[in-house]
């Protein structure tokens, strides 16, 4: 059987947020996250119970880089 050493996972890449922090991070509403999701425009939510769900932390840092470089252009 083979293990992965614990030095040797990126932590903070899968670091998962709950939907208080995401809307902390990003400005962004509720109701506009969910609806930004549902037309492809924002990082997928994923499961991590049957009535919980989190975020991607590097997907959300990923998602607000590409708008600020939107922006500048």
């Amino acid at each position: 059987m083979n293990t992965i050493p614990c030095n040797s996972l990126h932590l903070p890449e899968y670091r998962l947020l709950r939907i208080p922090d995401v809307i902390d991070m990003t400005g962004v509403p509720r109701s506009t996250i969910y609806l930004k999701m549902k037309n492809k425009e924002f990082p997928q939510q994923v499961y991590i119970g049957t009535r919980s769900v989190a975020w991607v932390e590097s997907e959300v840092l990923d998602w607000i880089k590409y708008n600020l470089e939107k922006r500048n252009k």
